[in-house]
């Protein structure tokens, strides 16, 4: 799967270690550096902020999407490429993915697991066909992770779904496992023993 274009959802804060600030700027300077176009919450701070300049620093395309309401909270970012004003959060996701071949979600809180979960709740409906992903970094995802695989013990996640959750502990082998995705050929759909 070729991707020309990644969406990145991520905090608009740095968090408590240097190691995501770190991370999120090795992301956007080798995104910029393989040819695929950014496209994230277009916000200037925090990690989101970080992101895009690394990636606009070694001089990669770079689009951003923010509804009206969250300008003067996330304060746009105006040096980017392009940027995209919605109306509301959900417009913002809707655009964001329009824009993208694949998904990948860095540390983040609320607002990055709830963009996450839309995108990967849309593929597992056969909504769109995209790689979407989790970089572990410092092992911030890693408790999740294993509540996922809880919900599939549990019974309230098919296998098969989980597994279009991909995840990497470096950029390098997500990019990888995104590009050799091979999204299934079924969706979720009730079975009449589920009703």
């Amino acid at each position: 799967m070729k991707l020309n274009s990644i969406v990145i959802f991520c905090a608009s804060s740095f968090g408590n270690t240097s190691v995501y600030k770190e991370q999120a700027a090795y992301v956007g300077k080798l995104l910029a550096e393989r040819g695929i176009q950014l496209v994230y919450g277009g916000g200037r701070v925090g990690l989101m902020g970080t992101v895009a300049n690394a990636a606009l620093d070694a001089g990669g395309q770079v689009v951003g999407v923010i509804p009206h309401f969250l300008n003067s909270k996330e304060r746009e970012h105006t040096g980017i490429t392009k940027l995209i004003t919605v109306e509301t959060m959900h417009d913002r996701k809707r655009i964001m993915n329009e824009h993208a071949d694949g998904v990948i979600a860095l540390p983040g809180g609320f607002g990055t697991l709830e963009e996450l979960f839309e995108m990967i709740t849309w593929a597992q409906l056969g909504l769109h066909k995209k790689p979407v992903g989790l970089l572990n970094i410092n092992g911030f995802y890693t408790h999740l992770i294993k509540f996922i695989d809880h919900m599939v013990d549990e019974g309230l996640l098919k296998s098969e779904n989980r597994a279009m959750l991909l995840v990497g502990e470096t950029i390098e082998d997500l990019l990888e496992k995104m590009a050799n995705y091979d999204p299934p050929a079924v969706t979720k759909w009730i079975e009449k023993d589920e009703i």
